[in-house]
């Protein structure tokens, strides 16, 4: 049992990178990953505990990326954080991520929502970003649920101030190929995805982006159906798509998703899925990125 798609504190989990891993080792996971919004800074710390704990990690990130005016989220793993034009493209990304977040905080406070900068800075940990103005929203325990923390002041709020939007998939893709990384379509089912296409249209644009350098998608995700697992497999299977799969565990932000087994121990990503990773990574990018 494995699992390639994690959330830490460092974006918007409730475990920390090392918590992570210790989770995993205590659940019997033979490998796992550290997938964080836009973020590698968490995958230091996951690394240094795996060693102590004879663990299974490989680096990741889970990046947005815009295409056709739509946002997917992109699995990437094992590439080179230290490559230069990965560098480029991450300090690109962080500089569009926590551009003008005072503002944001400014604008829910006008939607009504009493957020104040001290409240702020107790969650900004590593980045000042939307995830930190997320966990302070969260903590604040309003009367809704997140996802309409989400949709009714965050991402307004982002549009308002006008820091919505992402790098394309089409310029993205390549440099994570060239830091020798992979890359997986995450949850394509979602609105934050391909949600609304039909069958042929998914199969056109996977296709596209696969031109752009995708490797894979998702087999396995929590809250597929039936035809979107076994769409899944078909395009896997007909494109010889690398095979991913995950839980998208947040902890406690996502509560019913457990880290290895999914919804109501409904996830069991076989190991072979991360063998495969290594063998396009590299042997030598387990455990091994500090």
């Amino acid at each position: 049992m494995i699992d390639l798609h994690v959330h830490s504190t460092v974006s918007d989990g409730s475990y920390t990178p090392r918590e992570i891993i210790r989770l995993a080792k205590e659940k019997g996971l033979e490998a796992v990953t550290l997938t964080d919004h836009e973020s590698i800074e968490g995958n230091f710390e996951a690394a240094d505990e795996a060693k102590k704990l004879e663990a299974n990690f490989i680096n990741g990130m889970e990046m947005t990326m815009s295409y056709r005016e739509r946002k997917l989220h992109i699995v990437c793993l094992g590439f080179d954080m230290k490559a230069d034009g990965f560098l480029r493209l991450y300090h690109r990304l962080r500089g569009i991520k926590e551009k003008d977040m005072d503002k944001v905080v400014d604008c829910i406070r006008a939607r009504g929502i009493n957020i104040t900068m001290d409240e702020m800075k107790k969650h900004i940990g590593v980045h000042f970003d939307r995830y930190a103005v997320m966990r302070c929203l969260v903590d604040l325990k309003l009367p809704c649920e997140v996802i309409t923390l989400w949709d009714d002041y965050l991402n307004p709020a982002l549009k308002e101030v006008g820091v919505y939007g992402d790098i394309s998939a089409e310029e993205a893709l390549p440099v994570i190929k060239a830091a020798g990384g992979v890359t997986s379509l995450a949850h394509y089912h979602k609105k934050i995805g391909m949600k609304g296409w039909s069958r042929d249209e998914q199969e056109r644009a996977i296709g596209e982006l696969m031109s752009f350098g995708l490797d894979g998608m998702e087999r396995f995700y929590p809250n597929y159906s039936d035809e979107d697992r076994e769409f899944a497999g078909y395009m896997i299977e007909k494109y010889n798509m690398l095979p991913t799969g995950g839980t998208d565990f947040h902890g406690a932000n996502r509560k019913g998703i457990e880290l290895g087994t999914g919804l109501e121990g409904n996830m069991n990503v076989p190991y072979e899925f991360f063998e495969r990773i290594m063998d396009r990574v590299g042997r030598d990018k387990l455990n091994n990125i500090l």
